[in-house]
């Protein structure tokens, strides 16, 4: 902790109620961090309160902050000009720094009769040829990968003709994506007016492609040749088709920008998706360590906008925030007439933001090895419950036992809405004998985070603290848990699974009762899912031990064989079949084995030979 806090806050609580901006400043006189407020009292002074609040990017800024200074200004959007002006000039490290280091976009075809469709970021003098340059690299992309599709060209390694008749067609040739050149039986002339269709379809758009080859088709069809008319006719279709998934998504779109966050676990995503001429032509996203929510939102807007020499005339956000009439302001003079900044609640606008919140939260899912579903079922988690935050680390447990013999828990760990199986752990009921599930699941839970305060390493195994605990049973078992984790000081929700009688994870129970879920929900079929795993390790575990002292009971039995002999001929055999089909030697120079209880075994397991042949 910051050891000038006191003195901070003392001279943040002497600022004045006015507009302004305020830089921050560590122990060398860097500047660390350059903020505008509305009220500089108000919001510097935050910073140097409770540090229980601030996300942890914030925590380490101010964690270096050794002084700070301030501008005053007349208002709210002088603050945002001089905090703008401020931020180019000093680069500070804890603010949100965005560089315009897109470059520019080339379709490329690669030289030789058999030329290739592909998108660089580069231009080389490598004897290809080159279209563009194209600022937006998505529409690059997305258009090559259309134009291959729908005039079916090639995009594996394979050389041509080189690699004729050298292996079968990949997938793409069965799903008509390929006319695949490989087997040998393309001719070069098609081949080289489907790339010509190609470049066509990519210089001069879907409608005037279009129309270029349905002028070829009925040229091909009034020269008899109708193998080549119905193969132009079916990328005439598949252009149509395109449009028409293209105005899906863009059917009335204004020429704007759509812009919306995805926060969780110290990171935060923006999107970007830019409409310009009813169609979505280039998207982008950021990812950076999250702070605070409403500045950030602030910040980036700022940044974005100041590396970009183009505004558009509409701007839809996902978020409301304090400054946003001094960011419409701002974005207005900058493009010389008025921009609509809007937040909009319903309609198609309202779509858009959403799926550009979609995406926003897909970007930071592949970024940590999850998928947009499974985030998606752990937001709808998170609503249900009434958690603060995503629940990415779950732990369940479960009690398995048979009339209170071999009583043992299992607990699992789901980590991004999947199933961690190396964070698994197998507990032994040792406080007690018989059945009691609720004093179990009390002494596992106990001993679980008596291993979380000797842990030394604090993210992973038993060193890290879940986001969500669940048990599986009902408020008998939420109530002994509850108990436990205040009395060891442990802040993490908790709640019991419940079944309905057909085994089905009908309800999540907690402190304000049942709530019920839906079996038509995804909620309903992770948590039925979740529940059934638990299940499955806590028996296979009870069952393992039962076999395993099921076996070594029997091996009590035989005569000068004891526990502690019984567990090390198991130990060295493996199994009980092993020992009964191992010869007398075998077992003598077994551990712990003598003469005569080496004997004894060979003639426990053997005494229908003994019986029948007269041996020993």
């Amino acid at each position: 902790m910051n050891p000038k806090m006191q003195e901070l806050r003392k001279k943040a609580m002497a600022l004045p109620l006015l507009p302004g901006v305020y830089i921050m400043h560590d122990k060398s006189g860097e500047i660390i961090y350059i903020g505008k407020a509305k009220t500089l009292k108000n919001r510097v002074s935050q910073y140097f309160g409770s540090q229980n609040n601030h996300a942890e990017k914030v925590r380490r800024m101010v964690d270096n902050v050794d002084d700070f200074e301030y501008i005053i200004t007349d208002s709210e959007f002088e603050a945002l000009i001089l905090e703008c002006s401020l931020i180019k000039q000093h680069t500070p490290k804890y603010n949100i720094l965005l560089k315009d280091d897109k470059g520019y976009s080339y379709i490329r075809v690669s030289s030789g009769d058999w030329g290739r469709l592909s998108y660089v970021l580069q231009k080389k003098d490598d004897g290809a040829q080159y279209i563009g340059p194209y600022k937006s690299s998505y529409y690059v992309k997305s258009a090559v990968e259309e134009a291959n599709k729908i005039f079916m060209l090639p995009t594996c390694n394979r050389r041509f003709p080189q690699d004729f008749r050298k292996g079968r067609p990949c997938l793409n040739y069965h799903i008509k994506q390929c006319m695949a050149p490989c087997t040998g039986r393309v001719k070069l002339k098609d081949y080289k007016e489907s790339l010509a269709q190609a470049l066509d379809f990519l210089k001069g758009g879907s409608s005037n492609s279009i129309k270029q080859l349905t002028a070829q088709m009925e040229e091909a069809a009034e020269n008899l040749e109708f193998e080549r008319a119905a193969r132009i006719r079916d990328k005439i279709n598949a252009v149509k088709k395109m449009g028409e998934k293209q105005k899906v998504v863009a059917n009335k779109v204004l020429d704007e920008d759509v812009i919306a966050s995805f926060t969780d676990d110290g990171k935060t995503c923006f999107q970007v998706f830019r409409f310009e001429g009813g169609r979505l032509f280039d998207r982008e996203s950021f990812i950076f360590d999250s702070g605070d929510s409403e500045s950030e939102y602030e910040e980036f807007l700022l940044g974005y906008y100041t590396i970009r020499n183009d505004v558009p005339k509409n701007i839809a956000l996902d978020r409301n925030f304090d400054g946003i009439e001094a960011i419409a302001q701002w974005l207005s003079e900058k493009r010389g007439n008025k921009v609509n900044v809007t937040v909009p609640k319903r309609g198609e606008q309202a779509q858009l933001v959403s799926m550009c919140r979609s995406n926003a939260a897909e970007a930071l899912a592949q970024k940590k090895g999850a998928t947009v579903r499974e985030y998606g079922v752990l937001e709808e988690l998170k609503e249900t419950l009434g958690l603060e935050k995503l629940p990415e680390y779950i732990e369940s447990y479960d009690i398995s036992n048979l009339a209170g013999t071999e009583n043992v828990a299992g607990m699992i760990v789901y980590k991004n809405g999947k199933p961690l199986k190396s964070a698994y752990k197998k507990f032994k009921i040792k406080g007690f004998e018989g059945q009691d599930d609720y004093a179990s699941m009390a002494e596992v839970i106990s001993r679980r985070f008596d291993e979380y305060y000797k842990a030394e390493d604090k993210d992973e195994g038993f060193g890290k603290l879940p986001d969500l605990i669940l048990l599986d049973g009902g408020k008998g078992q939420v109530a002994a848990v509850k108990q436990v984790l205040e009395r060891m000081n442990i802040s993490v929700p908790l709640f019991g699974m419940v079944k309905d009688d057909k085994h089905r994870t009908r309800a999540v129970t907690g402190d304000g009762g049942e709530i019920a879920i839906s079996s038509k929900r995804a909620l309903f079929t992770f948590l039925s899912k979740m529940q059934d795993e638990v299940h499955r390790f806590a028996i296979g575990y009870h069952h393992a031990r039962r076999s395993k002292n099921t076996f070594k009971s029997s091996l009590t039995n035989i005569d000068g064989v004891g526990e502690v002999r019984a567990k090390s001929l198991l130990k060295y055999f493996r199994t009980i079949d092993n020992i009964s089909k191992a010869d007398l030697t075998e077992l003598e120079n077994a551990p712990k084995m003598t003469k005569d209880s080496a004997l004894a075994v060979y003639r426990y397991f053997h005494a229908e030979d003994e019986s029948q042949t007269g041996a020993l």
